[in-house]
């Protein structure tokens, strides 16, 4: 079944902030272009690509609500279709993308399917031998974003590993990437890996993540002496200068794609005192705390179940920026990583030797862009830091496209 979602110029109000929205910093803008209907048509709807591999086996799948084929998720589709499914591994957010962040998966039984739910956020990260005893293939399914510190592809790094150990095959079934028209950001120093970013790639890295898991291969990134035996499935009529809307909010609070654009800009705030509108109607479409003076609105934070139990500022009046609108077109978006919104915030909050905290060195992957700040380099400084390391990893990038390039 051929579906896809195309970018519709209706689908936020447009607001232009005073300047504010991707304002100062170096770009490169080249020609976005609108999925047409029809046009797109993702790995996990490409059957006859991967049924083969997996008919008379056992099979686990790694997936959570993006993992849909047409209007029916993939693992009822092959559940109905007679595919022995072991067991599905859930990741941050969970099987069925109820779970806010942060927040631990537990292991489970689907009750729709029966089938057991093994959770990759939990008391382990990655398949253990026993998770995968008696499996023979493991699909990866799932939509990301095309940020570093969104866990999706940490996952998928940690599933390779796995089934590189057992000597076991992977498909990936690969999905366009929404962010997957730039690069910007700095490359990750390894001794910052964490779960937020295991890999020497930019923030925003322009990958898919079937590109992303033969990169991850062929640079031999893998703990482990053993290649994975990797296949992915490509996305057709896609690349990386059309645009797609996702057509499922791929975690609770990236509920639409505004704040998926905004997304990889204003995630740096969570390694600071600011919120990023969690516990409200518009995460990651706004930014503030108590006593901003330079916002434009307010918003009071309150827990919500399944998506910020318990978020910064809980129960408090915050005053902040709206950046609902800023993204309100192909021509608004950002095509490099905004920081004119963490100078703003910073140069207005009270205390600014407390303004960061310890988690933002692992989002940035390095401690010289928090050294940088502190030491007053301008905003459109910034990216002179990584530049030329970006140059390098642009052309090993290009190695592993699946996809015609924006440039």
């Amino acid at each position: 079944m051929k579906r896809t979602f195309i970018f519709f110029h209706c689908y936020f109000t447009f607001f232009f902030l005073g300047g504010l929205c991707i304002h100062a910093q170096p770009e490169s803008k080249h020609v976005l272009r609108l999925a047409k209907a029809g046009q797109i048509i993702v790995g996990a709807e490409r059957l006859g690509e991967y049924l083969p591999d997996i008919k008379g086996k056992n099979v686990a799948i790694v997936a959570n609500q993006t993992s849909m084929a047409g209007q029916v998720h993939l693992v009822d589709t092959l559940f109905n279709m007679g595919i022995r499914i072991q067991c599905v591994f859930a990741p941050e957010h969970g099987f069925r993308g109820k779970k806010g962040a942060g927040e631990r998966v537990k292991d489970e039984r689907d009750p729709k399917t029966g089938i057991p739910v093994i959770s990759l956020y939990g008391k382990h990260l990655k398949p253990s031998a026993s998770d995968l005893k008696n499996v023979q293939a493991v699909i990866f399914d799932i939509q990301d974003v095309g940020a570093r510190f969104y866990t999706y592809i940490s996952t998928l790094h940690l599933v390779m590993e796995a089934c590189a150990s057992q000597h076991i095959p992977l498909i990936v079934l690969d999905r366009p990437n929404p962010n997957g028209y730039y690069v910007d950001g700095p490359i990750l120093n390894r001794a910052f890996r964490s779960f937020v970013g295991l890999d020497p790639i930019p923030v925003v890295h322009g990958l898919t993540v079937g590109e992303y898991a033969l990169m991850v291969n062929g640079e031999h990134w893998l703990n482990t002496s053993e290649h994975c035996m990797l296949k992915v499935v490509s996305a057709e009529g896609y690349d990386h200068a059309t645009l797609y809307t996702l057509p499922v909010p791929p975690s609770p609070n990236l509920p639409d794609m505004a704040a998926v654009y905004l997304y990889p800009s204003l995630c740096f705030f969570e390694g600071t005192s600011v919120s990023v509108g969690r516990g409200t109607s518009r995460p990651f479409r706004c930014f503030g705390f108590p006593g901003f003076k330079g916002g434009n609105f307010n918003f009071v934070p309150v827990s919500i179940p399944g998506v910020s139990e318990n978020p910064p500022y809980k129960n408090q009046l915050c005053s902040g920026i709206d950046l609902s609108g800023s993204v309100s077109a192909p021509d608004s978006l950002p095509h490099s990583l905004n920081f004119h919104w963490l100078y703003l915030a910073r140069s207005e909050y009270p205390d600014s030797t407390n303004f960061f905290n310890g988690f933002f060195n692992k989002l940035a992957g390095t401690f010289s862009l928090r050294r940088a700040i502190e030491n007053g380099m301008s905003e459109t400084d910034l990216h002179g830091l990584w530049k030329n390391d970006l140059e390098v990893y642009k052309k090993m990038r290009k190695k592993y496209l699946l996809y015609e390039d924006f440039e």
